[in-house]
């Protein structure tokens, strides 16, 4: 049950004529996000003014974080490469995921001791089926890579907590959150579910400082705050998908949103820029990673 609601219309509206709105995270004072099917990386402050940080050889998915040291690596998703671009501006080659798996790869977070996981990938759809199963996958501190779980259904967004010793994944086609322990090698262990979130499709998720998680939901039009166990605490409505949202702002306590309208997987890449971020005051400022 809801302890409190938010009225779409307090939702204010950051940015205007996106494409697709994925992945944001909160950096160095600004929002940045990836813009699916244009292959740009935008920063947009909390006024809505913007600027393209980077062009990525890749049009969806993809999504990005940062290395401890503050390098900038995004998953190209089709392209099954995680690049990583250098103090000169470059992209270089930081994993190849290719050997893993032929399918698509989705979402990246990096935890604060430099375990860098990626989902998606995993076993070819069924005839019919857009995705099969996904999987997470570690890329260690010294480049190393390897699998670390499998089955997810359909892997969406993830989070750690700010000890680094729990990943929370979106688990889109299970209805549900999914947490594991991290172990002191980066491996995930005692798989669990975090949340059931009966009709509730989670997409891209964050963590804040009371340990709910937010996550934004496409089919819902909206983003819903949740805490272990499955209780809703709070929610956001909009007139479109929401896909991602995270945490930020000058005290942490700003939930940025983006959204756009949603005609299937077969019209993702078009002419169509319904994309925007929102805001909205949340009670609770961001924690952990991303």
């Amino acid at each position: 049950m809801l302890s409190q609601k938010s009225a779409a219309k307090e939702a204010r509206v950051v940015m205007n004529g996106l494409a697709f709105g994925e992945s944001p995270r909160w950096h160095d004072g600004r929002l940045w996000f990836c813009n699916w099917g244009t292959g740009q990386i935008i920063a947009v402050d909390a006024d809505g003014n913007s600027e393209v940080m980077l062009t990525v050889p890749a049009t969806l998915p993809y999504s990005v974080d940062w290395l401890p040291d503050g390098r900038l690596v995004v998953v190209c998703g089709r392209e099954g490469l995680v690049l990583r671009q250098e103090a000169d501006g470059t992209l270089v080659t930081h994993a190849d995921l290719r050997h893993l798996s032929g399918n698509a790869w989705n979402e990246i977070v990096v935890d604060g001791r430099g375990n860098v996981y990626v989902n998606g990938g995993g076993p070819a759809p069924v005839p019919g089926q857009h995705f099969g199963p996904g999987t997470i996958v570690l890329i260690a501190p010294d480049g190393s890579v390897r699998q670390v779980a499998d089955k997810i259904a359909f892997a969406n967004g993830m989070a750690v907590s700010p000890d680094n010793k729990t990943l929370i994944v979106a688990e889109s086609h299970a209805n549900r959150l999914t947490a594991f322990d991290i172990a002191a090698d980066g491996g995930l262990a005692n798989r669990r579910r975090w949340a059931d979130l009966g009709n509730g499709f989670p997409d891209g998720i964050c963590l804040d400082a009371e340990g709910a998680i937010w996550y934004a939901d496409v089919p819902n039009r909206h983003c819903v705050r949740v805490r272990e166990g499955g209780a809703m605490l709070d929610s956001v409505d909009a007139d479109r998908g929401c896909f991602a949202c995270m945490l930020g702002g000058a005290d942490g306590k700003t939930l940025f949103i983006v959204a756009a309208e949603w005609r299937g997987f077969e019209h993702m890449i078009s002419d169509a820029r319904t994309g925007q971020v929102l805001s909205i005051e949340a009670s609770a400022p961001g924690a952990g990673w991303p």
